[in-house]
């Protein structure tokens, strides 16, 4: 696979944080992880958050990766490319019992 960076770890949470952000197609609050001095990212699902159990109740770690269709070549993707934000095209994977998400920047 084409270099990897790493960029954060995300750790599901029932806890409300003063800083979330909404994303609302997956019904989740999440923190910024580059204001965390270790970059992690809570993420606060609602009920019927639509993302698979695995996400909602597993850590993962992000890596930004320079071609999000090249990192996901033979992989196990769990949950296919999407549009997180306007400037992060993102998939998850899983490797073992590992999840992953792989990040492209648009």
């Amino acid at each position: 696979m084409e270099s990897a960076q790493f960029h954060h770890y995300g750790v599901p949470t029932t806890v409300k944080s003063s800083n979330e952000t909404y994303l609302e197609g997956a019904k989740v609050y999440i923190t910024d992880p580059e204001a965390h001095p270790f970059r992690v990212e809570f993420l606060r699902f609602d009920a019927d958050s639509p993302m698979l159990k695995d996400i909602q109740v597993n850590t993962h770690a992000a890596f930004l990766v320079p071609s999000l269709a090249k990192a996901l070549e033979g992989q196990n993707v769990i949950i296919p490319p999407f549009d997180a934000t306007e400037t992060l095209r993102c998939a998850f994977i899983k490797d073992g019992d590992a999840i992953i998400e792989v990040m492209e920047k648009r």
